[in-house]
């Protein structure tokens, strides 16, 4: 992409997800539509690598408008695709317009299973839908050819339990499959000979190859899972709900408070960087909008409920972008320092 004098050039960190990665569809919707900002970079986890491949792939072949229509017709495949799952909604939940498939038969089933049963044992082929639609979705060619933004996605190496960060030229069908690979529900996927599950165990996402890239000094970070829960979980699905959570938001959690112990560092030394040395830290989520999404909902992918996540996550963007677009390649809008001193109360107030 090319700036015009008024506009910001950014890096993005897409957490994963799965149907909840619609959100993070709707914020890029919005943040494409803005045409203030230039994307530069992306780095993107499991459904978050699935927004990047598809959002790169898009814009080679049709810049922002592009961009944004491959978007809505990859979630449109998606849903299409889920309507063949037996995991649907119960009657109940339908009258009650509740999303979540925690009282969906085939669904407790396939739960129970997965705690009994190895993938190796249930899905021996790696059977997986999203394959499919990533396959006739996305061009690879024109993901790593792509010279406006270059796509990072990680998984994390089963023997080692450290993350590969795929790059230009690296990502590929299989990378991104890596990627999304949850071990409980698919056999590992095969790269290079090396097994590879679900890149949120080990970075979700990845902000490294951000911080080094000379592109933009602003990591934006957009947040699907909630690092703050209100309630404590009593029930045994929610307690295994709010471990994966927080297993999931680890590695990211580690990332930030990396950056910033650096940035103390720096501070304390006064060390002069300059502006190529800076990196600034925002954050789109919004923390009660997140709380009410229930874990097994990420198996949803009825249109219905897809529609509603887009519509929240272009909510997220719009009020961010009010609130926090000068301070682009001028300082953070998210504060580290008050973050960790007090998590609960920083994740609150956003």
């Amino acid at each position: 992409m090319t700036d015009s004098p008024a506009s910001k050039t950014i890096n993005l960190a897409l957490q994963g997800g799965g149907s909840h990665g619609a959100l993070t569809w709707g914020v890029l919707d919005r943040l494409l539509e803005d045409e203030r900002l230039t994307i530069a970079e992306i780095s993107g986890t499991s459904a978050g690598a699935m927004n990047a491949v598809v959002l790169a792939d898009g814009y080679e072949r049709g810049g922002r408008d592009g961009a944004r229509a491959a978007l809505e017709a990859f979630w449109r495949a998606v849903s299409a695709k889920a309507l063949f799952s037996p995991m649907q909604r119960s009657p109940l939940d339908r009258a009650m317009g509740n999303f979540s498939l925690d009282q969906s038969p085939a669904y407790l089933f396939a739960e129970s299973l997965t705690r009994v049963f190895s993938p190796y044992q249930l899905n021996p082929l790696g059977l997986n839908p999203l394959q499919d639609v990533l396959e006739a979705q996305v061009d690879f060619d024109n993901v790593n050819r792509c010279k406006e933004i270059a796509v990072h996605v990680t998984a994390t190496h089963v023997g080692t339990g450290r993350a590969r960060i795929f790059s230009r030229g690296e990502v590929t069908l299989d990378a991104v499959m890596a990627s999304a690979c949850l071990p409980q529900m698919f056999p590992a996927v095969e790269i290079d000979g090396e097994a590879y599950w679900d890149g949120g165990f080990s970075a979700n996402p990845a902000l490294m190859p951000l911080v080094a890239s000379t592109a933009s000094p602003d990591i934006v970070i957009v947040q699907i899972n909630p690092i703050v829960r209100h309630e404590t979980p009593t029930t045994a699905r929610d307690i295994i709900n709010r471990v994966n959570e927080i297993s999931f938001n680890t590695a990211l959690i580690k990332e930030l408070r990396a950056i910033a112990m650096m940035q103390r560092f720096v501070t304390a030394k006064g060390i002069d960087l300059g502006a190529a040395g800076q990196t600034y830290i925002h954050l789109i989520h919004t923390d009660t909008e997140v709380q009410d999404l229930a874990a097994s909902s990420k198996l949803n992918a009825e249109w219905a409920y897809l529609q509603l996540l887009f519509k929240r996550g272009r909510n997220w963007a719009e009020v961010w972008l009010d609130a926090h677009f000068e301070a682009l390649g001028q300082n953070s809008s998210f504060d580290l320092d008050a973050f960790f001193d007090d998590p609960a109360l920083q994740a609150a107030r956003n």
